[in-house]
């Protein structure tokens, strides 16, 4: 038997997927990488070092068959990949796209460590995926039997439509409720095309349509159908609402025109630019970055979203402020790096202390060092006394993090307990809340968290639920 060609990471370096010119992606919102051709992929894939224990693996919250996935592509078998690739991620062609590898698995790979360069995992998850759906190999869900069980899931973002799928090819009926008019969620309206173009969010909604999965879109719990209502109509409801409170400010002159939040000022950007929707306040100028100073406050991964989706919309100057340095950013290297590339300018160690002008005109900045480790263990920011000074904006993009709405006021429920977050008490292996019947999973659980690890939970609920259907029939008999 011929020895796969495997483990070559000494004689064939890393070569990521070109990446297009700075000056030539600032200009639109399409992806900036290109894709692998088949010889590199295998070739990249080969690098791999196929390790007894997969670190990896271990480090990727849906626990991806990594090192099985990249054997296959380097033996040219990408059907088999994208089978082993599919058995355990619903949607490997985002992840490829979005997960932040440098923190997951490429940030853990072995080779890496051994000062190699690490395997490139999610070009070429990316890759397989993408040939899967170019040689017709994704198809709907066709299941075996059709159950008479039904589940309806409260929100139509990755948790719930990862839930929706693996319920789905079960045979369970599935309705999907969302409050926008479009499903998807943060994948839609939250990420930037030049991250995760729509047609590859789109397509995946119309399989699950095609597979039988319903939505119910422009459709708001506690306003359009009540809670108890979704109760009583479901066998099991699962909350896979996401957090989509923005955190806010503090200080002078915090309610001035031009300060915005970042989920309206990214939302309005794709409906306008990635689905030609009409918009208002893009239109007038109220969302729209074009021909103003912006200055963007905070240091994570929706930050780098604004800043660079302000850099295409035309902005004259984007500046991030972040409170610490560099290292300490909770944010993904790789989109820092990119941001630099198309003319971001990092501003380390500052925070907002007010706002001037009506309509705003400039921030107040103060300058910060870090002092001693907070409960968490990284080091406190601290104010430099005296180092105020006022950096000129027009508009201000305020992308501090999320947190949950009140949901038991918000859907006029009692039962539904939450922590002191506000988000909901659920079991984090199950789902499962302390209603009867009513599960919740993703960000409404964890905080704000990754889309990989939404999915995590919505393919572990959708499991709970299934062996819940299986004791509730044998007790019936």
């Amino acid at each position: 038997m011929t020895k796969p060609p495997m483990l070559r990471f000494v004689t064939v370096d890393r070569d990521m997927p070109e990446k297009r010119a700075a000056d030539a992606r600032r200009e639109d919102f399409d992806e900036i990488y290109a894709q692998y051709a088949e010889v590199k992929a295998a070739e990249q894939s080969s690098r791999c070092s196929q390790c007894g224990v997969p670190y990896c693996q271990s480090h990727c919250p849906l626990h991806n068959n990594i090192p099985d996935w990249l054997r296959l592509t380097a033996t040219g078998r990408l059907k088999e990949a994208y089978d082993v690739s599919q058995a355990t991620n619903t949607f490997p062609e985002i992840c490829g796209r979005i997960c932040p590898q440098d923190r997951l698995c490429e940030g853990n790979c072995v080779i890496e460590q051994s000062g190699h360069g690490t395997v490139t995992i999610g070009s070429v998850e990316k890759y397989i995926t993408d040939t899967a759906w170019d040689n017709g190999w994704v198809v709907p869900a066709k299941p075996a039997v059709e159950r008479a069980e039904s589940v309806g899931i409260i929100g139509a973002g990755p948790g719930g439509l990862a839930a929706a799928d693996h319920l789905r090819r079960a045979g369970v009926q599935v309705t999907v409720y969302d409050r926008y008019d479009r499903a998807g969620g943060l994948l839609t309206y939250g990420i930037p095309g030049f991250k995760l173009e729509k047609p590859v969010v789109m397509r995946r909604i119309e399989q699950l349509e095609q597979g039988g999965v319903e939505f119910r879109l422009n459709c708001a719990v506690g306003q359009d159908i009540s809670f108890e209502e979704m109760r009583a109509t479901h066998d099991a409801v699962i909350i896979a609402t996401g957090v989509y409170k923005s955190r806010d400010l503090a200080g002078l002159g915090v309610g001035a025109k031009g300060i915005v939040k970042a989920i309206d000022y990214l939302t309005a950007s794709n409906r306008a630019l990635n689905f030609g929707d009409s918009v208002p306040e893009f239109e007038s100028g109220a969302l729209n970055a074009s021909g103003k100073r912006v200055v963007v406050i905070g240091g994570g991964d929706t930050a780098m979203d604004c800043v660079r989706t302000a850099i295409r919309q035309g902005a004259t100057s984007v500046k991030c402020l972040y409170r610490r340095d560099r290292a300490n950013m909770p944010g993904s290297q790789r989109e820092t790096q990119n941001a630099e590339e198309e003319g971001v300018q990092f501003e380390w160690l500052t925070a907002p202390k007010g706002f001037v002008g009506e309509p705003v005109e400039g921030v107040i900045v103060q300058k910060m060092r870090l002092g001693t480790p907070d409960s968490t263990g990284r080091q406190s920011p601290e104010v430099i006394d005296g180092s105020d000074y006022t950096e000129p904006a027009e508009l201000v993009i305020k992308a501090l993090g999320f947190e949950p709405e009140d949901l038991p006021k918000l859907w006029d429920t009692d039962g539904l307990e939450v922590t002191r977050w506000g988000t909901v008490k659920a079991s984090f292996t199950t789902g499962k809340t302390v209603l009867d019947g009513v599960y919740a999973i993703g960000d409404i659980v964890r905080g704000a968290s990754l889309v990989v690890w939404a999915i995590r939970d919505g393919r572990d609920c959708a499991d709970a639920i299934l062996a819940q259907f299986s004791v509730s029939a044998i007790a019936a008999e």
